[in-house]
């Protein structure tokens, strides 16, 4: 790949790599908010949510659509979803993964701590 190319795909993951923003898309998931809308559902303020929503908007994951005095912001690339899905998915076997390796190793010491 030549240069120009790594570096849009580096700013696009950049863009996913902020839990607020991770949770702003997922609340786009369902249907166009706007940023009052947004700042309630999340419980941040509204600078924040404005602040990452131009990230995701100049990411062009984002679209913003006027409705009289009020802009909703949707979700303008809905094949992130899958690979949000499909990353979630990786997270969570790792997750479970590290789970059972936690419980394992709780129970091997506690048999340890039993036989002293």
């Amino acid at each position: 790949m030549d240069d120009l190319v790594l570096a849009q795909l580096a700013k696009y993951f950049r863009s996913l790599s902020e839990p607020l923003r991770l949770k702003i898309l997922d609340s786009l998931r369902r249907e166009p908010k706007n940023v009052g809308e947004l700042t309630k559902t999340l419980g941040c303020s509204q600078a924040n949510v404005s602040k990452h929503l131009g990230i995701l908007t100049e990411a062009g994951l984002v679209a913003r659509e006027p409705r009289g005095t009020t802009v909703y912001y949707r979700f303008a690339d809905p094949q992130v979803y899958k690979l949000c899905d499909l990353v979630c998915g990786q997270v969570a076997r790792k997750l479970s993964g590290a789970t059972e390796l936690h419980g394992v190793l709780t129970e091997l010491a506690e048999r340890e701590g039993a036989a002293h």
